[in-house]
């Protein structure tokens, strides 16, 4: 009995761990062919464990519950007595899952017959009896599954045939279940064809503004200023040609004035008298309305020679840069953007 206790705890643990049932099941029936160890109830005069066998048959008939109906055999014997019960009953299982492992509680009822034979005669009684137990199946494929399950088998005996009017036999049972008919395919679902695709009409993008260009003025010093000085001759219609094109476009900035001078005098000289000019000229614009923002000037002396004069006498000299001063000899360039 302290066994059958124990199996009984460990099987109830299974069930009451199981995970929520899943709803798909084969529901075709099965038949479940078995064998059995018997623990029989000490009053029939056997008090020895024995060996049965069964078979049942059984159907699904909900995603929770199990029936199986069928019979069993089973036989204990001592040294004195020997003893034997048949039932034929019906049982239902609660199924806690129908995932692989199963658990599941059962209960049942039916018909025993048992039967003694003893030194003192052979005594058999038919009666009724309930049943109640713990069980696990295992599935192992689509047909074949293995069941193993803890039961207790109490009879209502009638009568004095056996001297006790209630009986108790432990059974463990394990065998293996078919299922006649493999489960349904489950359906495909049917897809819907993607529709077809739409062109989609993409309105054509505006053509992009032109970029923006420099346009560089490039003014003789000769015709800004005479020779050695940062005063500007007037008039000059090409600086006013300049400002009329900055006044008319204000997103024209950043314009560069940049003065240069010859070689002839000092470096520090020379360079101060490209930036007075260069100023000059940057000035001369503010004058016309331009915002000084806009303007930057700076002087640049020397630099930049484009032509080499290697003549000796000064005016010689200042004759021979004189064909390359936009460039070289006291020029001035205006740098201006346009569209």
């Amino acid at each position: 009995m302290k066994k059958a206790t124990l199996a009984l705890a460990v099987l109830s643990a299974l069930a009451a761990g199981a995970h929520a049932q899943n709803v798909d099941y084969n529901p075709s029936w099965y038949i479940a062919p078995s064998i059995s160890a018997l623990d029989p109830d000490a009053r029939f005069g056997v008090d020895e464990n024995g060996v049965g066998a069964g078979l049942r048959f059984g159907k699904p008939l909900s995603p929770s519950w199990d029936l199986q109906m069928g019979t069993t055999y089973a036989r204990s014997r001592s040294d004195t007595a020997r003893y034997q019960q048949n039932t034929l009953g019906a049982d239902a299982l609660y199924m806690f899952s129908r995932k692989t492992v199963r658990p599941f509680l059962l209960i049942g009822t039916g018909v025993e017959r048992d039967k003694v034979n003893s030194s003192l005669g052979e005594r058999s009684r038919s009666s009724p009896y309930l049943s109640a137990g713990v069980g696990v199946q295992v599935a192992l494929n689509d047909r074949w599954s293995l069941q193993a399950d803890y039961r207790r088998v109490h009879g209502y005996l009638r009568g004095d045939t056996f001297g006790f009017d209630r009986s108790n036999n432990n059974y463990l049972t394990v065998g293996f279940n078919y299922a006649f008919d493999k489960p349904a395919a489950a359906p495909v679902a049917q897809v819907e064809p993607a529709p077809e695709p739409v062109p989609e009409v993409v309105a054509a993008a505006p053509a992009p503004a032109p970029a923006p260009h420099v346009e560089k003025y490039t003014l003789s010093a000769t015709e800004l200023f005479a020779f050695n000085s940062a005063d500007l001759r007037m008039p000059q219609p090409k600086l006013d040609e300049i400002a009329s094109a900055l006044g008319s476009n204000s997103d024209i900035n950043n314009v560069v004035v940049t003065g240069y001078t010859d070689r002839i005098g000092s470096d520090k000289y020379n360079q101060k008298l490209s930036q007075r000019r260069a100023d000059a000229v940057k000035n001369y614009l503010q004058s016309k309305g331009i915002d000084a923002n806009r303007l930057k000037a700076e002087g640049k002396g020397e630099a930049n020679p484009v032509v080499v004069c290697t003549d000796k006498k000064r005016p010689a000299l200042i004759k021979c840069l004189e064909p390359n001063r936009r460039v070289e000899v006291e020029q001035i360039t205006i740098e201006r953007r346009v569209q």
